[in-house]
């Protein structure tokens, strides 16, 4: 982005941030590709001192709240992009049975070759849309965003119905598929 634009300015803070695949391609419609981009948030906690405190992996494109206790938010998310990046792009030249695998492919290769930043494929769209939470009205509202996506799409008629967010962990429900840290 321009100056003035969408940047993680506060690295101690807590970030709302979006970002989605290339062209909103449906990519996480398959468990197979959903796995991939789990195991990475698993592994930036555990790994790159990422503290996720609310996630949500829609069909293309991903919500996430966290901070980072090295204050290298950007850090982190440069890299989780760029490896689930490339993790996605081998796996659906890999699947045996994607059939959306050429047209996905043309699309990503496209993308790649308008951006100077890429050599092959690009992903995932470059801007991540960061804000940084401050006040629990401004907190909750982004939580709610988040947990009630799913529902607003029509995916489920309740929030934490939806495994693949963190709406169960705020929820009675109790724990979701990943850890987080509440705020």
């Amino acid at each position: 982005m321009s100056e003035g634009g969408y940047k993680i300015r506060n690295k101690d803070g807590i970030h709302f941030i979006t970002f989605a695949v290339v062209g909103w391609v449906d990519v996480f419609t398959r468990k197979v590709y959903r796995d991939i981009v789990l195991e990475s948030l698993k592994y930036c906690q555990k790994e790159k001192g990422m503290s996720l405190h609310a996630w949500c992996l829609m069909s293309n494109h991903i919500h996430l709240i966290l901070s980072a206790k090295e204050n290298n938010t950007s850090e982190i998310l440069r890299d989780f992009k760029k490896f689930t990046s490339k993790q996605i792009i081998c796996c659906i030249k890999r699947h045996p049975s994607e059939s959306r695998r050429d047209w996905m492919l043309r699309i990503f290769e496209k993308a790649g070759n308008e951006n100077s930043r890429n050599t092959n494929y690009q992903f995932w769209q470059q801007d991540n849309h960061p804000m940084e939470l401050y006040g629990e009205k401004f907190i909750l509202q982004k939580l709610n965003y988040i947990h009630y996506n799913p529902v607003k799409a029509g995916i489920v008629e309740i929030a934490d119905h939806f495994i693949y967010s963190s709406a169960r962990n705020y929820s009675r429900a109790g724990t979701g598929l990943i850890e987080i840290e509440k705020i």
